[in-house]
């Protein structure tokens, strides 16, 4: 993350207010809801995920054992296990 000095782009009369309240300390202004960005959606993380579990879920309904499962995609079998039935829980 990257600061900006607030004397830059605030208003005087804005940061004496602020100051008020925190005075010389990092302050975090989040982004309004509308802008914010779900995880994974800005870098495509999400989308690689969710074709990775239904591609997971294929192969189990194609018989693919889940020790197999767990050796091809690196993933613990808890891990298999639960794609598996959130994958179920989507399809109903």
């Amino acid at each position: 993350m990257t600061y900006i000095n607030a004397e830059r782009v605030l208003p005087a009369d804005l940061i004496r207010d602020i100051q008020k309240y925190v005075d010389g300390k990092p302050l975090y202004i989040p982004r309004k809801s509308e802008r914010k960005k779900s995880w994974g959606e800005k870098n495509g993380t999400r989308e690689v995920l969710l074709k990775r579990n239904k591609e997971i879920y294929s192969k189990f309904l194609n018989g693919t054992t889940i020790v197999e499962l767990t050796e091809t995609y690196y993933l613990s079998e808890k891990s298999i296990r639960r794609i598996i039935r959130q994958e179920k829980m989507v399809e109903k």
